[in-house]
């Protein structure tokens, strides 16, 4: 099974982009995954292809039309097309590793970006669009965060990653953050490699990993902190 992403966008050229290089763009090549970036515009029925519309109720800005949207989404995803719906937007479910990891084990994903104001709420419940949000910041539109979402489930897709193990070992997969990395030279500016590194001893090293990645979580993302500890059995009182 291929991974099959459609993007349904206003600025469709914007694709691949940065997909179209480093590890994506090889697996693009390859044929590990595909990519469609679709026209909106293409299903607008006036002479200016408008796909857009002031609010009701007034305010700033225009809407996202629905009828347009429908029709672009039915002819992309017919009613027998697996793959979820999604709509880049502020709102949605925050973009996590977990959901990452769902949608790589997937067939795809059909992706519709907003632009505006935002989208008729009426199609987003009509075609079962769900929404996902790579952050709580607004964008000017959902194409960039569409391409975060692809980079992110592509490189997990098999064969994308040289060492398979290279994912399993990064911030959010056991939830803490990564610990940090070192290499050569072994004195940088008067800063050494920390000793245990270069010690051999695979154990040590490993128990020092785990510690400064306990660290760092808790003292950068206590959220995350605090949700790691309370799915770790409490050890008991320590024996004397």
């Amino acid at each position: 099974m291929t991974f099959a992403a459609t993007v349904l966008s206003l600025y469709p050229e914007m694709f691949p982009g940065p997909l179209g290089v480093s590890l994506a763009g090889k697996a693009l090549e390859r044929g590990d995954w595909r990519l469609d970036a679709r026209q909106i515009r293409d299903h607008a029925t006036d002479r200016h292809r408008s796909v857009d519309d002031a609010p009701a109720g007034g305010g700033a800005g225009m809407v996202l039309r629905p009828d347009i949207l429908a029709r672009a989404i039915d002819a992309a995803s017919p009613s027998d097309d697996p793959r979820p719906r999604l709509l880049m937007s502020p709102r949605g479910r925050p973009l996590d590793q977990a959901l990452v990891r769902e949608l790589a084990a997937g067939p795809g994903a059909l992706i519709v970006c907003g632009r505006f104001e935002g989208i008729d709420q009426r199609v987003i419940e009509a075609r079962d669009l769900v929404e996902v949000s790579i952050g709580d910041y607004i964008l000017s539109g959902g194409e960039l965060a569409a391409m975060v979402l692809l980079d992110a489930v592509v490189r997990l897709l098999p064969g994308v990653m040289g060492n398979a193990e290279s994912g399993a070992q990064e911030s959010f997969e056991t939830g803490l953050l990564e610990h940090p990395h070192y290499t050569r030279p072994r004195d940088f500016e008067g800063r050494t490699i920390p000793d245990v590194l270069t010690s051999g001893d695979h154990k040590r090293i490993a128990r020092w990993r785990q510690e400064q990645a306990e660290r760092l979580t808790a003292e950068r993302r206590p959220d995350l902190w605090h949700a790691y500890r309370a799915k770790r059995p409490d050890p008991g009182p320590k024996k004397a």
